[in-house]
């Protein structure tokens, strides 16, 4: 009986059977090593301007990681304003004190 090859595992399949892409995509879920800015300390007032500067810096396929004080809604908005589709978010901390959210540049 011949051999059929297998198609490659989907995005979704190798996230189901490994908890991630593995780096093989731009979903940011394989980039455990991904900086991670505490902003926390930042005066509010130059809060937003240094996170779009950290962000300018983030290539494609890279991730920053965000370390806020609530939710960063308006950031995010901001951000969509500013670059349309340009970051994948993904919440890996919903507060309530902290919240730690992955910006992956597409």
């Amino acid at each position: 009986m011949p051999l059929t090859p297998r198609p490659a595992p989907s995005h979704l399949e190798v996230e189901a059977a490994t908890g991630g892409c593995g780096g093989h995509c731009t979903c940011g879920h394989g980039d455990a090593e991904a900086p991670r800015l505490d902003v926390r300390q930042i005066p509010p007032a130059v809060r937003h301007p240094a996170i779009l500067g950290a962000l300018s810096g983030v290539g494609v396929g890279g991730s920053l990681v965000l370390v806020a004080p609530h939710e960063p809604v308006p950031l995010l908005r901001e951000l969509e304003e500013r670059e349309p589709d340009a970051f994948l978010v993904h919440l890996e901390q919903e507060g309530p004190d902290e919240w730690h959210v992955r910006l992956t540049r597409r």
